[in-house]
């Protein structure tokens, strides 16, 4: 398996997860276009677009870093277009770029629920948009959307509402992409985790050290998405899922999971939308 020369185009690749995406990928030799918002450094949150295209490159990658708001639809296209005028084209997309709010209805501000709908659900549609042109033309093209499986069960939806509908239109956006695009080959899959990922988000917003302890790290996200794009996207089994992380690595004959574990001694904390 490699991606060597393959190119791909990240959402909210500065940090997290979409960075250890880029970066296994960068190991192997690919161009990772890192599309975020950040260049100046925060305080709470590590890395820029510009740290996070020297990370791809000391891995062995190349690297193009695009400051970009999501919510941008011209935008969006200039990236795509430098995207394709720099490295020829674009072999993988990969959705990960969110917003979260645990808010209940009465908590949620109107400006807190656009701003989850623009970037989950309507951002991941328009990079979308915006890629698939150019992914027809890719011998293996993919699309990862970094969002959960469907479930209709009214406990994912009671706490937070406005962000489950955010996140489920991520997902929706994978059953329905899928069943469109697999005439033209390109794989369209959602990848998410069993367990709480160790994250800023998880640091800043959702526990704390206690949750980081039950965490997993981001490596074992970014291995399975490895994986995942590895495979022949012009295989129907190897469209339309709804992966979660350990799942995937299981089916390649992977047994332990503790170098994944944040805290090894630590109980690990479920992520949300896991059954």
């Amino acid at each position: 398996m490699s991606l060597k020369g393959k190119t791909l185009f990240i959402t909210g690749a500065s940090r997290g997860i979409g960075h250890a995406i880029g970066l296994r990928a960068a190991k192997d030799g690919a161009n990772v276009v890192i599309v975020a918002k950040t260049t100046e450094p925060h305080p709470k949150l590590p890395g820029t677009i510009y740290t996070a295209a020297e990370d791809m490159e000391k891995a062995g990658g190349k690297a193009l870093a695009i400051a970009l708001d999501i919510r941008d639809d011209a935008g969006v296209y200039a990236a795509v277009e430098k995207t394709v005028a720099t490295f020829g084209g674009i072999d993988i997309l990969v959705n990960n770029a969110s917003a979260i709010s645990l808010t209940g209805t009465l908590e949620t501000p109107m400006k807190r629920y656009d701003l989850m709908h623009n970037i989950n659900t309507r951002g991941t549609f328009l990079c979308s948009q915006a890629c698939i042109p150019h992914l027809k033309k890719a011998a293996n093209p993919h699309i990862l959307n970094l969002s959960p499986p469907l479930s209709m069960k009214p406990h994912w939806f009671g706490g937070h509402v406005a962000y489950t509908m955010a996140k489920y239109g991520m997902s929706m956006c994978v059953l329905g992409m899928a069943e469109e695009f697999k005439g033209a080959g390109i794989a369209v899959n959602a990848l998410w985790p069993r367990t709480a990922i160790a994250t800023a988000a998880v640091q800043n917003l959702l526990g704390g050290d206690a949750a980081m302890k039950g965490s997993r790290t981001v490596d074992i996200m970014s291995d399975a998405a490895y994986v995942i794009f590895n495979r022949s996207s012009k295989d129907v089994k190897n469209t339309g899922n709804f992966f979660i992380d350990d799942d995937v690595l299981k089916s390649e004959g992977v047994t332990n999971f503790d170098k994944y574990a944040v805290d090894p001694t630590a109980d690990l904390v479920p992520d949300f939308f896991v059954d």
